[in-house]
């Protein structure tokens, strides 16, 4: 296939794999460009000073700025709840009438709330309520008339990051002097303090709204998204808001991202080419090689192109082959001086999730997901081929130990002990890899799983991943297939990049490893420590904890 090879796809009118189709993650009809609905919010330490098993109103203090913090949600239209463990219930410190006259005297002073919350066991009791199970975040979202994905929580421990992650919302942590370091490193999302988050939130919120209302429909929009599969996956809401106001789209995207970009709806044709900018192993540059792509590009007759690039890469380069192939408008996120290469200079702060980022560019750009199109990853769904026959029925588990980084792989090692320990707890576990892990596949696949190493490609994996009750993957692009197809992720996530923009999106998630590894934040293709201390040290035990706060049950028992 040349490198510059253009194929047509007619993909409009398709259905598609999503989120909402199947988690409930999303609401059909909700407002244009909104990410939360609602706020969740902890009680002690996060809204009022934390005094152990407190049943006396008068000792109830708040936090600095939470009245004000919390008047600007509500003036942003944005419901507030309350979800908080209260085991001094279950233990006998205070009443239900104290533990009511404490949260009164909190709305006296912080004003009222929409729903409270509360988990009144111990640890010991094993509830589905108590944080960081998820289960108090999902009746928060019943209560609210919303979905979970569509929430965002914020709390001053783990625990609380970990309910809004298992749910699949968002999730704060404003830390205090008893979270724990390791709290912080493994939270995606830190604010300082209460206003900080309510601040960012609303930031976030404000992003994905175009500035000005959508101009007339663009005839051909070029959309660029040239990396991995993953990354390619989770630009699919932006590229899907370029589309709605374009009557065509074109995308540019490298060899590895192709069979993703095939997956993606709102696409209409593809040019597959390599960047020596982005890709990890360019070759030299070629003077031919790049007035070839010029000259291909020149022949889109794009109106205007949306590059969109990760957090650490350069749209400049192909913004100057872009204004020399005569496209008239072009919007690209650079920290960098962009001269007149770019009309639309996009800046986003660190941290920001990979797919929120994307569509914060498409909609400074002008570009919004039409009504009822919710913000969450999505795949065709004539793109995805059947799944194969001889896998029995849906309900086992996903198990993909590698990735093109081994940096993010898990060690075949510890994946065999995963699987000894699924399939000791009664789930049946199919294996996945690349032709080229094959070898790794079969080693984890001996434990007691189904080795499907190297027989499907990333369709064919899409299908399998759509039936699973829930996906084993470390920090790679099946992850995003799982967030895609709502399927709850246990991720391994190897803390090379940031969880808070590469983790899996809107979907449940359980993370597991040493977020403080010494690798964090390396971004290393290859494991810069002996013995992969951030993957190696996680116990079998603990993923099969993940997926009964997913209520995934052994022997092929779903959600």
């Amino acid at each position: 296939m040349r490198q510059d090879q253009e194929d047509p796809y007619q993909r409009r009118s398709a259905r598609a794999y999503a989120a909402a189709d199947r988690a409930g993650s999303g609401s059909v009809g909700s407002p244009r460009g909104v990410l939360y609905d609602a706020v969740l919010l902890d009680r002690d330490g996060t809204l009022i000073e934390d005094v152990p098993y407190n049943g006396d109103p008068e000792k109830v203090r708040p936090v600095p700025g939470a009245r004000a913090a919390l008047d600007r949600l509500r003036a942003a239209g944005l419901r507030l709840a309350v979800v908080t463990n209260q085991s001094g219930l279950a233990r006998g410190y205070f009443t239900g009438e104290q533990m009511g006259a404490v949260h009164a005297r909190v709305e006296e002073l912080l004003g009222r709330f929409d729903a409270w919350l509360v988990c009144p066991h111990d640890d010991a009791d094993g509830c589905d309520c108590r944080k960081p199970k998820p289960g108090l975040v999902y009746a928060a979202a019943r209560e609210l008339g919303t979905t979970a994905s569509r929430c965002v929580l914020v709390g001053d421990i783990g625990r609380d990051v970990a309910a809004a992650l298992a749910a699949g919302a968002a999730g704060v942590l404003v830390p205090t002097p008893v979270t724990r370091p390791e709290e912080v490193a493994a939270a995606g999302w830190v604010a300082s303090d209460l206003p900080a988050a309510v601040d960012e939130i609303l930031r976030r919120q404000q992003a994905v709204r175009p500035a000005t209302p959508p101009g007339d429909p663009v005839r051909t929009a070029l959309v660029v998204r040239s990396d991995s599969a993953g990354d390619v996956l989770v630009t699919g809401p932006a590229i899907r808001a370029v589309a709605a106001g374009a009557q065509r789209v074109v995308l540019l995207c490298g060899p590895r991202g192709r069979a993703a970009a095939e997956l993606l709806p709102g696409v209409d044709e593809i040019i597959e080419h390599p960047l020596p900018w982005i890709d990890p192993s360019p070759a030299p540059i070629d003077p031919e090689v790049m007035w070839g792509l010029t000259a291909r590009l020149r022949a889109v007759g794009a109106d205007e192109a949306v590059v969109f690039t990760s957090f650490h890469q350069s749209a400049l380069p192909l913004a100057l082959l872009l204004r020399m192939a005569g496209v008239g408008r072009i919007s690209a996120i650079s920290d960098d001086y962009p001269g007149s290469l770019l009309d639309i200079r996009h800046r986003v702060p660190v941290g920001v999730p990979e797919p929120e980022r994307a569509l914060s560019l498409a909609a400074a750009a002008g570009h919004r997901l039409p009504d009822g199109d919710e913000p969450v990853l999505r795949l065709r769904r004539d793109a995805v081929g059947p799944r194969p026959a001889d896998l029995g029925a849906p309900g086992y588990v996903v198990l993909h130990p590698g990735s093109a980084a081994s940096s993010r792989a898990c060690p075949p090692d510890l994946a065999a002990r995963i699987t000894g320990a699924l399939t000791a707890a009664g789930h049946r576990v199919l294996v996945t890899g690349s032709s080229a892990e094959r070898e790794v596949t079969a080693q984890v696949a001996a434990a007691g799983g189904t080795d499907l190493g190297g027989r499907t490609d990333l369709a064919g994996l899409a299908a399998i991943v759509a039936d699973a009750s829930a996906v084993v993957v470390g920090n790679t692009g099946p992850a995003h297939l799982a967030a895609a197809a709502g399927v709850p992720v246990v991720s391994l996530f190897a803390p090379t990049v940031p969880f808070g923009q590469w983790g899996p999106y809107r979907v449940p998630t359980v993370r597991l490893g040493d977020a403080a590894a010494p690798c964090r934040d390396t971004r290393a293709a290859s494991c810069p420590v002996s013995g992969h201390p951030c993957l190696s040290g996680i116990d079998p035990v603990e993923v099969v904890d993940a997926l009964r706060a997913f209520a995934v049950s052994g022997g092929g028992g779903g959600r």
